[in-house]
């Protein structure tokens, strides 16, 4: 959305609904165009039972861009985390709340799927040369 088009909102007639989502998928992929070493991720966080996206950044893979993408995800009252066992997950989310595995990332994996076949065929009508990778 717009930014601009907030303001011209009436505040009266806006609701504003903010949900807690009690587990969230974790995810990153990454892809690059044009040299390998100008990678990036897309970190991408779900709920859990939903499916529905809580947050989402594009950075490279370091400890810093995670938790800066940790701070987003704090809103919403996450008491589990379901992801693999990238070092950054282990280090800096508390034990009792991380799940590495693939039994319950399905949901963020079949996302990422989708997506990545999308990234591809568009690349491929637009004859660009596009390299799009999952951290299985």
């Amino acid at each position: 959305m717009n930014p601009q088009l907030l303001t011209l909102l009436n505040p009266d007639e806006v609701e504003v609904v903010i949900r807690l989502a009690d587990e969230a998928e974790v995810d990153e992929m990454w892809g690059f165009i044009g040299r390998k070493k100008d990678q990036r991720r897309f970190w991408h966080a779900i709920d859990h039972r939903s499916g529905k996206v809580l947050a989402y950044v594009f950075d490279r893979r370091q400890d810093d861009v995670f938790l800066k993408f940790n701070e987003l995800l704090e809103y919403f009252g996450i008491t589990k985390y379901y992801t693999h066992y990238w070092g950054a997950y282990t280090r800096h989310i508390d034990a009792d709340e991380h799940e590495p595995g693939k039994r319950d990332t399905q949901k963020i994996e079949r996302k990422h799927l989708i997506l990545r076949t999308r990234i591809k065929r568009l690349a491929r009508q637009t004859n660009l040369l596009l390299e799009v990778h999952s951290d299985a």
